[in-house]
């Protein structure tokens, strides 16, 4: 298959991609195990919570009129006539002159209307001395203050966090059922690949994309397995036909480009569709997307910034969707330090620093000097229908942190 001389818009891409767009299946884990996934269906409160008036601090369960006036110059005495620790509750009905010692969480025993602290008190075997007064329901949570029972607590779509997660529990449920994580085959492909290693041979280079693609796979919530495959036509294709009927996302480096040797492209279009192959986008022009075996697959570069660079920008919104997120990039404002050149018909992400001020960028940009990504903390964004910005202007970026899967 040969390139396409005229790329893309990256619109176009996109939109391309997002009408193959699929929804994982479902499966039901702990409470505990829940963290970082997505509700699949609503959740209703089996219980109220809390499930009585309980008292919100250690203290006394009094009746408050019996306290208004006390004060430290106007000591008021009652009598306690039982005590109720956490867990526990008091069967007995208080009385006018009265009190019961409570823990925080117990029970309001009946007859009782509020809690006195414990600071404000002095107590003597089962005399207590008032030194302060209360309102009729002070320090009493009451019943359902935070849950009623068979109230929707979440809706379908929400992003389980530490927060939610007691909401889920408080609410009776000790399982959920969440969108399974995508399983993603990442294949890298190329003859001149090797491991990590003081020492290299003419002609090689250090495989990191096995690496940094993998780590950037699992930054979207997905979970990886690498594969590798040599630069050979039918080797590409039978390690692509099997990832495609095992694995529910399938993601190539390298073999996208017009060289010798680069056969991704030519082995996906013999075994299903190639959605596009080449976006007027900077880094990461020749990016590919298809479908084989009805899964979709993402053609990545083999140069390390612009392969990361498409993953960001083409792939990860499809793992994001797939588990029930609507991704979309939180876009941020900056002036920039510096002027830009860019070129019209083509989206620029352009490598830069920046603060909470101001954004400046890295100056070699070349695709495969990973250092430049190190560097920069975020992607200036240039849209197809400018030239470039000059300095001091008001520019779109977008910071690499906020790329991620919300909770890692």
């Amino acid at each position: 298959m040969k390139f396409i001389s005229n790329l893309i818009p990256l619109e176009d891409a996109l939109a391309k991609i997002d009408k193959n767009q699929k929804i994982m299946d479902t499966e039901k884990v702990h409470v505990k195990d829940s963290q970082g996934r997505v509700l699949a269906n609503p959740i209703s409160s089996y219980h109220n919570s809390p499930p009585f008036d309980k008292s919100a601090m250690d203290g006394y369960a009094v009746i408050a009129e019996d306290t208004f006036g006390a004060s430290n110059n106007l000591i008021k005495e009652l009598k306690i006539i039982d005590r109720i620790g956490a867990g526990d509750f008091s069967d007995k009905t208080l009385a006018h002159g009265e009190a019961i010692v409570i823990a925080t969480g117990a029970p309001i025993p009946n007859g009782a209307n509020a809690v006195l602290m414990k600071e404000y008190s002095y107590e003597d075997g089962d005399n207590l001395e008032i030194h302060s007064q209360v309102t009729p329901s002070e320090n009493i949570s009451p019943k359902a203050e935070d849950i009623a029972k068979g109230d929707e607590i979440l809706g379908s779509n929400v992003l389980i966090r530490p927060q939610e997660m007691g909401l889920i529990a408080s609410a009776g449920h000790s399982e959920v059922e969440v969108y399974k994580k995508p399983r993603v085959k990442l294949i890298i492909t190329g003859n001149e690949l090797v491991e990590p290693s003081p020492e290299l041979d003419k002609a090689k280079i250090i495989n990191s994309n096995q690496f940094t693609i993998a780590a950037l796979i699992r930054s979207a919530g997905a979970i990886v397995d690498i594969d590798h495959a040599c630069d050979d036509f039918e080797e590409v294709k039978e390690t692509i036909n099997k990832a495609t009927k095992e694995y529910d996302v399938v993601i190539t480096t390298g073999g996208t480009a017009i060289s010798k040797g680069d056969v991704v492209v030519d082995a996906v279009e013999e075994l299903g569709e190639v959605l596009f192959h080449g976006v007027a986008m900077r880094p990461g022009k020749p990016v590919g997307a298809g479908i084989v075996n009805g899964t979709q697959l993402f053609m990545l570069s083999g140069q390390p910034v612009a392969a990361m660079a498409q993953f960001d920008i083409i792939a990860r919104d499809y793992l994001f969707k797939m588990q029930g997120i609507d991704y979309s990039h939180k876009v941020i404002r900056r002036c920039s330090d510096t002027k830009i050149p860019s070129s019209l018909g083509r989206t620029d992400y352009i490598r830069a620093v920046a603060d909470d001020e101001s954004v400046y960028h890295v100056l070699n940009r070349g695709s495969g000097i990973i250092r430049s990504m190190v560097e920069a903390n975020c992607y200036i964004i240039i849209d197809e229908n400018h030239e470039g910005i000059e300095k001091g202007d008001m520019v779109d970026l977008i910071f690499f942190n906020d790329m991620v899967w919300p909770t890692l």
